[in-house]
């Protein structure tokens, strides 16, 4: 079983997808780098066996913003999970990269208390079938709610005026989920892989229009508590609805039984 730290102040980004080799390391990096460099220290929790993001922590310089690295995947014997797992208290923004399988018990233990999920999509037939089904899991097994809006998805390298971005772009705009960047595929990205780095902290002229994409993500992620308060209120909204929709089927059958008991 997955273990999560639970807070009401963290902003706990799930980046999720069953298929390897989508990018999920890649944007848990730079959103993680992001954060870094505005501060507080923001954590990552590296869950996949592959440890990519973990090794990109080992590769990263100390010269950089820190970020604290949580190895997920390796189990000790020497600690308790909850304290292998803990969280800087000063932490503000943790982001988890996801195994490339989950069964559904850990789907929803991962997903329980997120208040952002990314879901990174290719332009492939093979990656939108799979993102297809993790999507329907999302929704239907972990009950994510679309009216949370904590569920959104990022197109993921891309090159635009290609049929596979068509047909990617026809089937997220089928899902009724925000789709807040496409990024494009670039070398840029494989670059700031080996170094250690974000993007934000490489050269602006080389990165600009890569990087216009990925703060459009963090935007999105920012708002993490303003769109908590919205899908509460439009939930509470839909709770009202039922009631009074209950309270008229009531007055309807009251009326039919007053009207037989006069004839």
């Amino acid at each position: 079983m997955l273990i999560t730290p639970r807070s009401d102040k963290l902003n706990r980004i799930v980046i999720l997808n069953p298929k390897g080799g989508c990018g999920k390391s890649t944007l848990a990096t730079n959103i993680a780098a992001h954060y870094a460099q505005r501060g507080p220290t923001p954590a990552i929790m590296d869950y996949d066996p592959q440890g990519s993001t973990t090794a990109w922590l080992d590769r990263r310089s100390a010269a950089y913003p820190e970020i604290h690295g949580i190895a997920a995947f390796k189990k000790t014997m020497q600690a308790t999970r909850s304290w292998q797992l803990r969280v800087p208290t000063e932490t503000k923004n943790l982001i988890v990269d996801s195994p490339a399988s989950l069964n559904h018990d850990n789907l929803r233990e991962l997903t329980r208390d997120a208040t952002s999920i990314l879901v990174p999509v290719l332009p492939s037939s093979m990656d939108i079938h799979a993102a297809s089904r993790c999507i329907a899991d999302l929704l239907l097994v972990a009950k994510i709610d679309r009216n949370d809006r904590k569920l959104a998805v990022v197109a993921n390298r891309t090159r635009k005026r290609t049929r596979s971005f068509s047909k990617l772009m026809r089937f997220l705009d089928s899902l009724g989920i925000p789709i807040i960047a496409v990024l494009r595929d670039s070398q840029n990205f494989v670059h700031a892989a080996e170094q250690g780095v974000g993007l934000c902290e490489m050269q602006p002229s080389r990165v600009r229009q890569d990087v216009e994409q990925l703060d459009r993500i963090i935007d999105w992620l920012d708002a993490w508590e303003s769109r908590r308060r919205l899908g509460g209120i439009a939930k509470d909204r839909r709770e009202q609805a039922k009631v009074d929709v209950a309270a008229a089927n009531d007055d309807n059958r009251g009326f039919v039984r007053r009207f037989d008991f006069a004839r």
